[in-house]
This record gives structure tokens, sequence and C-alpha cells, in this order.
């Protein structure tokens, strides 16, 4: 093909309707995603050059449609977990949470459920569970117990606990970002949503599970044995790494307070983290630290964010995504009610199916085209929180519903307990059912008893 026949194919995709193009290029990205046979950064950046190739964008709008300050929270907090991982903190606090317990199998089960949820709203799922499994693996191989519960509801507990907070999952960083919410924001409004769930969903594992779980009293010493100080590696760096990410939280807590996007608290927080880490050390290892460091970013998920940003700002340009909105007004009746309780129920089901991010983001404009005729945004806040909800909930709907259930089952092949999808199913549509059904509850108890 030469520069004639390039030039003829533009010609031909401007003659088209933007809108159908705009559309095409969206559900071909979408299913080449789902099928899961190519990179999903490398799927995003090509599905951004041919928005700009047809015409739809040009490169200017296409960067302008970029929501740098989610890029930039995405990559200060992955900075930031990466070298406190260095330190032996998340290992210390999964070893501490089991001898807390005297090592009982049934307490273990709830303890590492909790600290999986508490960590997920710090951190991203993903590390998360890379932090905890191992663990798991380790005391449920010295208590000679099968490991399929506490796997199965690490992976519910890290998609639900990433639900509380703004850095929790992906999709609450896309709609903080979009609507300019504050963290405090998410906690009190998700948080005691979140804490339900959490409780209602270990009571019910406890029941099945936890009440059958036993080991001997031999067992049990191997893992009052373990000295949890062993997996503090390097006690500075501890401290530099609790401090930072205290003030990076305080930080969030007060952005509003002081006009700072929480991106460049984030950064600034790396930033300052990667100078700790490194100060005092000579040239060659500083940049070698800084390189290290910089290479555990996630640069998939950044580019695959800076595609899909761009792929939604060209349906947005051409008018696809306020056309949806208008259409979702008119299916809800202007209902403030009926518009949260069917985002929240489409959004579990959706990401049960697909990944949640280009879903998340695909909706942030078409509802936030919905405020002006239902009442504004205030008004509108239940369907941004049913959103949220919905998103990530329903990644425990299946095992290729969010990367950590993806993660999990992999440790658990490569361990030989692999988890099958159809088992997972068992559990898992039960499980996201019952979350949404719960979340459907609280929010119109919170939203719309008077």
């Amino acid at each position: 093909m030469d520069i004639k026949d390039i030039q003829q194919a533009v010609n031909i995709f401007g003659n088209m309707n933007p809108q159908i193009l705009a559309s095409a290029i969206l559900i071909i990205s979408y299913i080449i995603l789902f099928t899961e046979k190519l990179n999903r950064a490398v799927v995003a950046l090509i599905g951004a050059s041919v928005m700009i190739f047809t015409g739809i964008l040009t490169q200017e709008t296409a960067i302008s449609g970029i929501d740098f300050n989610t890029i930039a929270l995405l990559i200060g907090m992955m900075v930031i977990v990466g070298i406190s991982e260095k330190s032996g903190l998340f290992q210390f606090v999964a070893v501490w949470s089991a001898k807390l317990v005297k090592a009982s199998p049934r307490g273990i089960l709830i303890m590492l459920a909790l600290v999986t949820a508490f960590f997920s709203a710090f951190l991203d799922n993903v590390t998360t569970v890379l932090l905890i499994v191992p663990v798991t693996f380790q005391i449920t191989r010295s208590l000679k117990i099968n490991p399929y519960p506490y796997l199965i509801l690490e992976i519910f507990a890290s998609n639900i606990g990433g639900t509380a907070t703004l850095i929790g999952d992906p999709p609450n960083i896309l709609i903080g970002s979009a609507l300019g919410l504050s963290f405090t924001d998410f906690v009190v409004n998700l948080a005691p949503i979140v804490l339900i769930n959490m409780l209602l969903l270990v009571f019910i594992f406890d029941l099945f599970f936890g009440r059958k779980l036993t080991a001997t009293d031999e067992s049990k010493a191997l893992i009052m044995q373990i000295n949890e100080k062993d997996c503090i590696t390097d006690y500075k760096l501890l401290f530099k790494s609790l401090s930072v990410i205290a003030l990076v939280i305080c930080g969030f807590l007060t952005a509003e307070h002081w006009h700072q996007q929480n991106g460049t608290i984030a950064l600034c927080g790396a930033s300052v983290l990667l100078l700790l880490y490194t100060i005092g050390d000579g040239h060659q290892d500083r940049d070698r630290k800084v390189e290290e460091i910089f290479s555990m970013v996630d640069w998939t998920t950044i580019f695959f964010f800076c595609g899909l940003f761009s792929i939604v700002y060209g349906l947005e340009q051409v008018g696809v995504l306020s056309l949806l909105g208008e259409k979702l007004t008119e299916l809800t009746q202007g209902s403030i009610k009926k518009a949260t309780f069917l985002v929240l129920w489409i959004s579990a089901f959706v990401s049960a199916a697909i990944d949640n991010i280009p879903f998340v983001a695909t909706m942030i404009p078409v509802i936030k085209s919905m405020e002006v005729s239902m009442g504004g945004r205030e008004a509108m806040m239940p369907v941004w929180w049913a959103l949220s909800l919905g998103a990530c909930f329903g990644g425990n709907g299946s095992l290729i519903a969010a990367s950590a259930n993806v993660i999990v089952a992999g440790l658990a092949q490569r361990e030989g307990r692999p988890i099958s999808f159809m088992r997972f199913l068992i559990w898992s549509v039960p499980v996201m059912l019952l979350t949404i059904m719960v979340s459907n509850l609280c929010l119109y108890v919170m939203y719309f008893v008077k």
C-alpha cells in the first residue's frame, strides 16, 4: 500500500457519518479488548490513532482529551507503593494478623480478608493480591489446609475494599478526577456501604467455610514461630514510606481547601519518597534505584488510559455520548432514583463481562450530559456513586472481570491449586448479586428516604 492508497482510505472515512465512524472505532476496540488477543495498551493507542487519521480528532484535541490528573495520580501511587513494598511492610501485616488470632484457620480467614480489603482501599488491587496471596499460600501450607476459600475471599475483598476510597480502584480515580471529588467525598459516601458488604461477606464465608477449617496444634505452632519482624527488610525505608504515605493521605483529605489536584499530591509524594529512598547513594546506585522504581510503574495501564481517554473524547466530540445521555434520560423519565438503580445494575453486569475501566470512561461523559436536564451535579451524585459501586462490585462477577481476579488465578495455577472459571462462578455470581442488592438498599436509604 502506497501513500495514494492511504490518502484514498482517509478520504473514504472522511465521507462517513462521524458519529457512526467514532462508534465503530469504539466498538471494534472493545471487541478486541474483550477477546484479549492483543495487549490492551496497544489496542487503545491504535484506536486513538485511528480517531486522528480519520479526522474525528486532531493530535491536539486527542491530547486535550487525556485526563492528566488521573495519569499523575496513578503514576504517583504506583511509585509510592513500589518503594514501600521493598520495606516488607505488607508482608509484616499479613503475618502479624495471622499470629494475632493464634494461627486459628478460621481467624486467619477473617483477618486476611479484612487486611486485603484495607490494603485495597489505599493500594491498587493487583498490588494488594500480589503481596497477600504468597503469604496466604505460606500460611495454608504450614497449616495443611485448603487455600481455596482464602483465595476467593481475598479476590472479593480486594474488589470491595478498593471501592471505599478515591485511590482504591481505577473507576474511582476516573470518576473522582472527572468530577473534582475529594478523598473525603468517597470515604463519606462509599466507605459505609463497603463496610456493610465486607462484614456480611466475612460472616457468610465464616458460616460456610470458617467453622469447618481445622489445623493441628503442631501446624499452628509453626505459624506462631514465624517472626513477623523478619519480614521488615529495611526499617529506615519503612519509616520513610509510612511518613510519606501519611502525608499524601493528609494531602488528599485537605486538597480541596488549598485547591490542589490529587494527581499533583501523589506525584509530589512519589518525588519526595524517591528522594528519601536514594539520598546518600552514589551516582550509579542512585540512578539504578530510580530506574528500578520507574520500571515497577505499570506503563501498560498508563498508556491504556491515554489511548482510552482519546477514543472516548472522540465520541464526545461528535455528539454520540450526549445522544446516549438523552436516551438514558428518556428511559429513566428524568427520575434520579430510576437513573441511580439502572446505572448500578447495568454497571455491575457489564463490568462482570468486560473490563470496568473502559466502561466507566465511556459512562462518565454520558452521565455528565444528563446533569443539566436532571437537576445538576449535586442532584446527580447518587447516580455517580451508583456507577462506582456497580463497576467495582461487578469486578467480582467472574474470573476475568478484574485484573486482581486473573492475577490470583495465575498464582494459584503456579502453586498447583487452579481456580476454574466455572467453579469461581458458583461463588462470584451470588456474591456480586448480594453486594449489589445491599448497595441498592443502602443508596435508597441514604438518598431517597425522606
